[in-house]
């Protein structure tokens, strides 16, 4: 008959998996609702200081409501064939049509004529709120469009970017969440050859994920934290690889700890005791690291930060508790067929290819730091060829989406910047000096004040002495000559004594962001750099490793940026990257980079207090090798499924973090590092007791 001790021993671990069962059961479905309240609203996410921001306020004053722009372009059906007289009337009665009509906002434009004679173009004006009523409107003005006879008509503006958005981001909840978690399983059962053991730790993840997105729904629909399409996706990618990397970790301690003691309580509780300071090391770096985000002036950025951190808590939390309920239950049967087998015999009657691999950096650490080194300094060389000014309209899918083609149709006959004006905003009695100063200024190819219309033409309209000026510009609105025409233009209007004026619209957001980024990373990555050094200098008790690990780390991103720059220009035909792709990449690279790091010199510090510094960094890359390198495939996988959603942004993080996981968990980890402590010696150690033992 069990004594009570003994029945208690196997309370704790059934009372914690019913309550995780109750937590997947009741907050599952959450990871699936997250997009009713996520908002792809671009404008939501500009830097709140930013002068196009002020001008989205004050921009609302001229607007009697709200409107969504759908600009529909004609061209003729025969290939360079001129537009008629009668083609331009029946385009301006079929903009007619429409005006009533549900999810339509006031009286559409009438047709206009390009100055060569081969397109028409005619603007309609929908209701901001439509929703997922969005592609049955666009759809009924595609409709209206199409009755011109003699013609093809395409739908440009941002009503249609927002519902191909819309579309490229239907994948996130169903698509995205299946392949990540489809690839993990694989992985999972490639490498360790169970059977239940990847559908454990894969259940974890689930769970993670389910009680982060339900946090985060109820933080967003009561406007605490903003989430978008992107912040959404990367929370799933981020959830499923940081609790499987914490799984991975303490299953392999498990098993070691297994073979050695038979018992399971005995061995989970030492497997929890050595796991603990790494795992929760590691977690507090991508947490805080992602915390830093706050900093941000952009509220993408700051949305992802407590976002993301509510993701590895709640992933650490599975890791700690449901993962050492499940195996202590299951006990050797998680590992079925396989056997567990002690850390010894890995190290000293082992010939697999961790243990070579530590033979060689034994043998060489000066030769295999130095080529490694030489190898990443290459790669780095290139990383200031990355440019990230952002992302031109026509590559922001990455597929063909059509509100691209239109806005390419409608910039080869009208102005670059025709249906996305830069927005001024003056002082009433300064109108005419304002608008001269507009049309003076390079790259403008008209500007004119805003009628009670809504558009150019007729009486401007004064709203609190304040009037609205649209300038087109010349350029593409999304391209570089129309973001220095932007700054030429803010400068020619700002000197114009008394007018107050402001300068914003689309090509105005977008340099403001791309400016905002850039001083974003000017702050933030030192900020992380420092959180992550005394983070290891806690775990490690030491000075020189902690900066070590943080410069191998830092230099795998720099030449992870280096290969990215010649992968985007010349596999994938990328201009150039968003302004946050870098940043973002810093984050995530850097605080997951460290993990592995973390997870091999705690490892190789616990063995260097038994055995020495030499044996230890033997003894450590050996019987860690096997389980990090598999985390590293693990989580490169998952983030690369994020290239299952059409968008540039979200393909060049993807490509990114699992290459730059991979560099570091095959290159950094592997050999960089070792090498580098090998050779020094205790001293790497420095100033902690280790440094003064003998190798």
């Amino acid at each position: 008959m069990p004594t009570p001790a003994r029945s208690v021993r196997w309370l704790v671990p059934v009372v914690l998996l019913i309550a995780w069962l109750g937590i997947g059961g009741g907050l599952g479905p959450y990871a699936g609702k997250l997009g009713e309240v996520a908002t792809n609203d671009q404008a939501a996410f500009l830097p709140q200081n930013a002068e196009s921001t002020q001008v989205i306020d004050a921009q609302k004053a001229f607007q009697q409501n709200e409107t969504l722009p759908v600009i529909l372009v004609w061209t003729s059906a025969e290939k360079d064939a001129p537009v008629d007289d009668g083609q331009r009337e029946a385009a301006t009665g079929a903009l007619a049509s429409l005006a009533g009509s549900d999810g339509v906002v006031g009286t559409p434009s009438p047709a206009l004529a390009s100055k060569d004679g081969l397109a028409l173009q005619g603007i309609v004006q929908l209701s901001p709120d439509l929703g997922d009523e969005l592609p049955t409107v666009l759809e009924k003005v595609d409709k209206a469009g199409a009755s011109v006879s003699g013609t093809t008509v395409r739908l440009a503006g941002p009503a249609a970017s927002q519902a191909d958005l819309s579309d490229a981001f239907a994948g996130i909840d169903g698509l995205l969440l299946g392949v990540a978690l489809i690839t993990v399983l694989v992985i999972l059962l490639l490498v360790y050859r169970s059977v239940l053991l990847p559908f454990v730790i894969i259940l974890g993840a689930v769970f993670a994920l389910g009680l982060s997105c339900a946090i985060v729904y109820v933080l967003a629909d009561h406007d605490i934290v903003r989430v978008d399409g992107q912040v959404q996706g990367i929370l799933s990618i981020l959830v499923i690889g940081a609790a499987t990397d914490y799984a991975l970790l303490l299953t392999a301690r498990f098993r070691e700890e297994l073979a050695v003691h038979g018992d399971r309580f005995t061995a989970m509780r030492v497997a929890l005791r050595e796991s603990f300071g790494p795992i929760t090391a590691s977690a507090a770096t991508v947490a805080a690291g992602l915390l830093a985000l706050l900093l941000s002036d952009l509220t993408n950025n700051r949305a992802l930060g407590p976002v993301g951190a509510i993701g590895i808590v709640c992933s650490v939390l599975s890791a700690l508790t449901f993962l050492p309920a499940a195996l202590v239950l299951l006990g050797r049967t998680a590992y079925w067929p396989a056997k567990p087998k002690p850390a010894d015999d890995k190290v000293t009657g082992g010939h697999g290819i961790w243990h070579r691999v530590a033979a060689l950096v034994d043998r060489a650490p000066r030769k295999v730091w130095a080529i490694t080194l030489a190898a990443l300094i290459a790669c780095a060389a290139f990383a200031p060829t990355l440019t990230s000014k952002g992302v031109p309209l026509d590559e922001i899918f990455v597929n063909d989406a059509p509100s691209v083609a239109a806005q390419e149709t409608l910039s080869e006959h009208f102005p670059g910047g025709s249906g996305n004006p830069a927005v001024i905003i003056a002082s009433a009695d300064r109108l005419s000096e304002v608008t001269e100063a507009a049309e003076r200024t390079d790259g403008v190819a008209s500007a004119a004040p805003v009628s009670a219309s809504g558009r150019p033409g007729g009486e401007p309209l004064v709203v609190d002495g304040k009037v609205r000026i649209d300038a087109t510009l010349q350029d593409a609105a999304d391209s570089d000559g129309a973001k220095e025409t932007v700054a030429a233009l803010r400068t020619a209007v700002h000197a114009v004594p008394g007018s107050d004026a402001l300068v914003g619209g689309y090509t105005a957001q977008q340099y403001d962001t791309q400016r905002t980024a850039e001083d974003d990373r000017t702050l933030i990555v030192p900020v992380v750099l420092v959180i992550i050094l005394v983070i290891l200098v806690f775990l490690l008790r030491s000075l020189l490793m902690p900066v070590l690990l943080v410069a191998t780390v830092a230099l795998n991103f720099l030449a992870t940026l280096g290969i990215s720059s010649l992968v985007f220009t010349h596999v994938f035909g990328f201009s150039g990257t968003d302004s946050s792709v870098p940043l973002y990449g810093f984050v995530f690279l850097v605080a997951l980079g460290v993990d592995y790091n973390i997870f091999l010199m705690s490892r190789v510090r616990e063995e260097s207090l038994r055995h020495g510094t030499r044996e230890g960094i033997l003894r450590g890359l050996t019987t860690t090798g096997g389980v990090i390198t598999s985390a590293g495939v693990v989580l490169a996988a998952t983030f690369a499924a994020l290239g299952v959603i059409p968008l540039a942004f979200l393909l060049q993080i993807a490509f990114i973090v699992a290459f730059g996981v991979l560099l570091d968990t095959l290159v950094v980890r592997s050999l960089l590092v070792p090498a580098l402590v090998r050779d020094i010696g205790p001293k790497a150690w420095w100033p902690g007791a280790l440094s003064r033992e003998r190798a």
